[in-house]
């Protein structure tokens, strides 16, 4: 079983900074795929930025191609998602997975198991 805790979200301007934390309770942590996703009102839930167990490859979608950085710490069960240059388009309800799979990590059908969220609000 895999419990995974977000943190970090809030309210912030655009142009600003954010990293997300998740930490996750998981015996075999260096093992998982971590996945971020988002929701965002009105959308379906769509994929940001993943990274395999020893993270050596990370993935992005590309509006957050060169703006986020995900990362982890094997460690310490965390992994992170630093956020620059957010817009008002970036504002959603921010999901950490994890997944037993190092393929097709940017589907969200491979993760069995998420966090509760946490809120990213972005304003113009």
């Amino acid at each position: 079983q895999v419990r995974l805790v977000e943190s970090g979200g809030g309210l912030v301007q655009a142009g600003d900074s954010l990293r997300l934390s998740c930490a996750a309770s998981a015996r075999t942590f260096s093992m998982l795929s971590m996945g971020w996703f988002r929701l965002a009102p009105g959308k379906e839930r769509e994929f940001v930025a993943a990274i395999i167990g020893s993270g050596g490859i990370r993935y992005y979608a590309d509006p957050m191609k060169g703006r986020f950085t995900i990362s982890r710490d094997n460690a310490n069960n965390m992994v992170y998602l630093q956020m620059n240059s957010l817009k008002p388009e970036d504002t959603a309800v921010y999901y950490c997975a994890a997944a037993s799979t190092t393929g097709s990590i940017k589907s969200e059908s491979v993760y069995g198991y998420w966090g509760q969220g946490t809120q990213v609000t972005v304003s113009s």
